[in-house]
């Protein structure tokens, strides 16, 4: 059993739990699914610099990243380091988020929030809804198609954006369809946990143009950017680059406006 059957063994479980705890008719309650969501993939397709900033404590990967610093204030940093979008982490057992992670970064910035989750069940789209978010991520590797299909149409109709990410050729195959707003490249791979900036490039000409590209994990440089931007990214999701350090914000600002040079 790798760590991805792990980690989605255990979010099976908690959504039940979840589930018993709070129905889904309190969830529609919440005063924010009321908001009028904020595209990601818009702000992404006019961006200068396409940076998605993540808040990530910790990761199977790399254990501790960063558990000293509150999400308001790297909220408030990346949004005025100019980033595109903020992905926050709300998994518990394995990176150290939550929800209430994401409550604390709605009430903080204004920019489009994407829930970084494990999501396997409609329920969890009503629950990030709920909790301010405006994007929702999708994982080829651990949904078939039909899933895919069910889960993205049910976040549209929340008018919630969806990113869907593939690692290989056979999950983006699978995947395609014209309820999905962006499609993201992971270059992690989820058995190894290796890098390679190379699937990126490889799986690019495969992606219509009907979709806004985003490549996540990896990236580090602002050469890294300059050089996927060649292949038609727009969107580039950055995590321990900016939470390794004491202020991710200030850090993002100086990344950002390096790429803008």
């Amino acid at each position: 059993m790798n760590i991805l059957d792990k980690i989605v063994a255990d979010k099976r479980k908690e959504v039940d739990l979840r589930k018993s705890l709070i129905p889904i008719s309190q969830l529609e309650q919440s005063i924010l699914t009321q908001r009028e969501t904020v595209s990601l993939a818009s702000a992404l397709k006019t961006s200068r610099t396409g940076v998605i900033a993540e808040h990530k404590r910790r990761s199977p990967s790399k254990s501790v990243i960063n558990q000293g610093l509150n999400v308001q204030d790297v909220a408030l940093g990346y949004e005025s380091a100019g980033v595109s979008g903020m992905s926050v982490l709300t998994d518990g057992k394995y990176f150290g988020g939550s929800l209430d992670d994401l409550l604390l970064a709605r009430a903080s910035v204004n920019i489009p929030i994407l829930r970084k989750e494990f999501i396997i069940d409609e329920y969890q789209l009503l629950e990030s809804r709920a909790h301010g978010a405006d994007v929702i991520l999708l994982i080829a590797a651990i949904l078939g198609r039909e899933e895919i299909k069910t889960l993205s149409e049910k976040a549209k109709s929340l008018n919630l954006d969806v990113l869907l990410e593939v690692h290989n050729e056979a999950e983006l195959h699978k995947s395609i369809m014209p309820s999905l707003d962006m499609l993201g490249v992971n270059n992690r791979n989820l058995k190894t946990f290796e890098v390679s900036l190379d699937t990126s490039k490889s799986l690019s000409e495969l992606i219509p143009d009907d979709f806004v590209k985003v490549s996540e994990s990896g990236i580090s440089s602002i050469e890294a950017i300059k050089d996927l931007r060649q292949y038609g990214y727009q969107g580039f999701l950055i995590g321990e680059n900016f939470m390794k350090t004491d202020n991710p914000g200030e850090h993002a600002a100086q990344f950002i406006n390096g790429l803008k040079k």
